[in-house]
């Protein structure tokens, strides 16, 4: 995808991608229409308007899909409380060989039953946290991103948490902690900062619930909060060197 492309070239491309991904998992291409449980009458304003924007969204250059990765999928699952809009994340076990400790939206491989990136991504989420597919209406599917250091195709499925309840990490062995984030505190521009990566490159990172949420976590959420209109005034253009004691799980990136 180009930035100079309109917002509607934009998602018409976004969902040919979508369809590309459904004709390689399957054979009948539109068994995933079947996960959508498309809602928007149900849904708060404020995340319908945002699923608009974020379907036709531009992918930054480094998150542009490249080669032949294999097709991924993850959960960004809104729900509303007393503290306001919030995210599910989920922070993986320290003894994975792959992205230990990390903060990271449910999500995993597309496998061929799936049918497609929607069913995989709510089931990836019933697996790592417990949530209840039949309490999600899916809002919208994003443009393809892809993750180099694991070469995987990452399709991102936007949801509307309409009845939430109670969750837990499905395997700790596989996932440390089940958290869900106040929206205001990855806004608050105290929790913001540009880090560097040992490789050299910097990007967004957010300090919330303890933890550093960094890498494409961190890119993708830097752009929901954009979309959403809850970005507030931060100090983007400095890179903050990370004490030892702050030093992110999973440190430095791995490759795949």
């Amino acid at each position: 995808m180009t930035p100079d492309r309109t917002p509607d070239q934009a998602q018409d491309q976004a969902q040919d991608q979508t369809q590309d991904q459904a004709h390689d998992q399957t054979s009948e291409p539109t068994s995933d229409q079947t996960a959508l449980r498309f809602a928007p009458g149900a849904a708060p304003a404020w995340l319908t308007e945002l699923a608009a924007a974020a379907s036709g969204m531009v992918v930054p250059d480094q998150l542009r899909p490249r080669g032949h990765g294999r097709p991924a999928a993850v959960l960004i699952l809104f729900a509303a409380s007393e503290a306001g809009p919030d995210l599910l994340l989920i922070q993986r076990a320290a003894g994975l060989r792959k992205h230990p400790g990390q903060p990271a939206f449910p999500g995993g491989a597309v496998d061929l039953a799936d049918g497609g990136p929607v069913r995989a991504a709510l089931r990836e989420a019933q697996e790592e946290t417990g949530v209840d597919p039949a309490g999600v209406s899916v809002l919208a599917v994003l443009p393809e991103l892809y993750i180099w250091r694991s070469d995987f195709r990452v399709t991102p499925v936007l949801g509307w948490w309409h009845t939430p309840a109670p969750v837990a990490a499905g395997d700790p062995a596989e996932i440390a902690a089940v958290l869900r984030v106040p929206v205001a505190e990855l806004a608050n521009p105290g929790n913001r900062m540009m880090i560097q990566y040992p490789g050299g490159q910097a990007g967004p990172a957010f300090r919330v619930c303890g933890l550093i949420v960094w890498g494409f976590t961190a890119a993708l959420l830097d752009r929901l909060i954009a979309l959403g209109g809850w970005e507030q005034p931060w100090d983007s253009g400095t890179t903050t060197a990370l004490p030892p004691d702050e030093v992110p799980a999973g440190w430095p990136p791995l490759s795949s």
